[in-house]
């Protein structure tokens, strides 16, 4: 076009109407499921253009029929997790009914190795314990009613008194058998009574001292756990003083925090476990009445610091948690946590009286407050100023004020 002579360049105004209003959808934030099916919280706004820039206008000015979802389908990944089982045990009698046991273990199908149970706590798990028959005994053939079928064994449980107690070496710790904040001794009732509280006591129970014994023999409840719980900075030591568990029969020990897992049944006297943190879970699984474990407990200075400055632990019964603390001006980006920790046997409710997450909280998704379930790994995201009431499945939970 060289030859050509070139016109002039010109803008023209083609319309002076401004635009009408729209809806906008900001980025979605994370999804409330680590895998599988979760939803993801969006911010649906009412904005309309003017003279370039977008002004955010009232929701009743946008079509309401078109409002995008403020909550949408997500997944992060496929749940690859899954229940896995040892074979069956022998029969644990050589001849009439017994019981059969087998070992669960939660086991991922990407690498086909057994992994931390808490992956597999969403998904149902067939049984561990079941009835069995060797055949008549000696003395007995010919005796069994025509037509009697085998049932499933139920292990009956009986609460021991203090003279059928199982005797154990470490009299010099084992009065008074250490209670949780909310337990007190009443005066009187003689030594088969405390026997039979501490065995009522002990299942479901916060231990907040420094050091202490839990005698875990002869409860009544066939699946027996305890927390045992100390300030931010310490972290636990625990022993194995006695052990009777049956481990042909799949009784089993297992601990629980929030750095380490570990289970465990034989070989277990004068074993010692470190928590690496300052909670840790005690569950005791047992099938025969009668069995269990008496552990000891001191708590230390950590030897690494695991949390941040402004991260808070709360014991409860109840407490009030304010953010942000009051941090220097380096270390405002940092993501502040509260650990709430209950006794196993009660259950968290968190309730928002005064949420602001400033003029920014609505437009962006990096102003939120995560709340997990502990037990079950899962997560909610709240945002803005969403006054909310969550409450847990399990006895620990934690929160993180993001930005």
């Amino acid at each position: 076009c060289q030859p050509v002579p070139k016109p002039e360049s010109r803008v023209e105004v083609c319309d002076l109407n401004p635009c009408p209003p729209r809806w906008k959808v900001t980025p979605a934030g994370p999804c409330s499921s680590s895998c599988g099916l979760g939803l993801a919280v969006q911010l649906v706004t009412c904005v309309q253009t003017l003279h370039g820039q977008e002004v955010l206008q009232e929701e009743h000015l946008c079509p309401v029929a078109e409002k995008p979802l403020t909550s949408v389908p997500c997944v992060i990944r496929t749940c690859s997790y899954e229940w896995s089982f040892s074979e069956w045990s022998e029969c644990s009698t050589s001849c009439g009914n017994g019981i059969q046991t087998r070992q669960d273990f939660c086991l991922s199908s990407l690498t086909h190795k057994p992994v931390n149970p808490l992956f597999c706590r969403r998904f149902p798990k067939a049984i561990v314990v079941r009835g069995c028959s060797a055949g008549p005994c000696p003395e007995q053939e010919g005796t069994q009613s025509p037509g009697a079928e085998l049932q499933p064994v139920t292990p009956v449980t009986h609460l021991p008194t203090a003279a059928a107690a199982p005797e154990h070496r470490h009299k010099e710790l084992d009065v008074p058998l250490s209670a949780g904040p909310q337990e007190q001794t009443k005066p009187g009732g003689g030594e088969e009574n405390t026997a039979k509280r501490s065995f009522l006591c002990v299942c479901g129970n916060l231990f907040l001292n420094a050091t202490g014994i839990i005698n875990m023999t002869g409860v009544e409840s066939r699946d027996c756990t305890v927390a045992i719980g100390r300030p931010l900075r310490e972290e636990i030591s625990v022993t194995i003083l006695e052990s009777s568990l049956n481990c042909s029969a799949g009784e089993v020990l297992l601990f629980s925090g929030r750095m380490m897992w570990r289970t465990g049944c034989r070989k277990l006297p004068l074993s010692l476990i470190n928590s690496r943190t300052n909670t840790l879970i005690v569950k005791q699984r047992v099938v025969l009445p009668g069995n269990g474990v008496i552990l000891q407990y001191s708590s230390r200075t950590a030897t690494k610091k695991y949390y941040q400055d402004c991260d808070q632990q709360l014991f409860g019964p109840q407490g009030e948690i304010v953010n942000p603390v009051q941090l220097p001006e380096e270390r405002q980006g940092v993501v502040c946590r509260t650990f709430i920790t209950v006794a196993p046997r009660q259950r968290i409710s968190i309730r928002a009286l005064n949420t602001d997450l400033g003029p920014e909280g609505n437009h962006t998704h990096f102003n939120y407050i995560l709340v997990r379930d502990v037990s079950t790994m899962k997560t909610v995201v709240f945002r803005g100023k969403q006054q909310f009431l969550w409450q847990s499945t399990g006895s620990q939970a934690e929160i993180e004020f993001h930005e």
